[in-house]
């Protein structure tokens, strides 16, 4: 892969965040300006506030309501939900596959054969169901190959998962490599057998990041946080 392509990979990632996942994030984080949004329990949010800030203060009730829905779960999501429009919008675009259960092809810039290859997001997205049904779709793309006289390694029909460590992975994936003997491709070897380059995954964080910058979700957070905070119900978890 030449250093245009990859660039170019790097743009459609930033453009798929702009327009799939920093609209929903901003949506997300807007609305909660109500604490309707929120199950609160009366006992842990204001200690948790306290354990936040060193006080107990409307603001520092609504960070510790904010903080983990619009740092964890409400961006989690998003990508989860949106993540077969990241592989066909962003993966697709140039290395897509004709093949049924297959999401992508590609030439290993490592070992120079061509992989069949199904993408994850993260090493713990995949559940006891997923492995067979990854191990039958790997199985009927064999078949076509020997139909079509094109022969597929077992080796080459491997399991990519976008980000992560090899030690995160979960039991389902151990055993998609451990008893099916697939490879995994994880976080960082993934996108450098991809693209060729050992140091994409490194670049691919750090475009994500500066699209959140671009999106001033920094700014919307703090105007959150003092709306939220002047609600009568946060007012008086933090007893005034």
């Amino acid at each position: 892969m030449t250093k245009a392509e990859r660039k170019r990979i790097l743009e459609q990632v930033k453009e798929w965040f702009r327009t799939v996942i920093v609209p929903n994030h901003l949506e997300n984080t807007q609305k909660l300006i109500s604490p309707s949004e929120f199950n609160i329990n009366p006992f842990t949010v204001p200690y948790l506030a306290a354990y936040l800030t060193g006080e107990l203060t409307p603001e520092s009730v609504a960070k510790a309501l904010l903080y983990p829905r619009v740092l964890g779960t409400s961006i989690t999501t998003s990508f989860g939900m949106n993540m077969q429009t990241f592989i066909s919008d962003v993966l697709k675009n140039s290395f897509g596959s004709m093949v049924s259960g297959i999401d992508i092809e590609f030439e290993d810039a490592l070992d120079g054969r061509h992989k069949y290859c199904q993408v994850k997001l993260g090493p713990n997205t995949i559940n006891k169901d997923d492995v067979v049904t990854i191990h039958n779709h790997f199985k009927d793309a064999r078949n076509l190959g020997r139909t079509n006289n094109v022969k597929v390694a077992h080796g080459d029909l491997v399991v990519a998962i976008v980000y992560g460590e090899p030690g995160q992975v979960s039991g389902h994936y151990k055993k998609l490599r451990d008893e099916y003997v697939y490879p995994l491709f994880i976080g960082q070897e993934f996108w450098h057998r991809l693209t060729g380059d050992e140091n994409f995954y490194a670049e691919l964080r750090q475009a994500i990041a500066e699209v959140a910058i671009e999106a001033r979700g920094a700014t919307l957070l703090d105007e959150t946080v003092h709306q939220l905070a002047a609600t009568p119900e946060i007012k008086k978890l933090a007893g005034q």
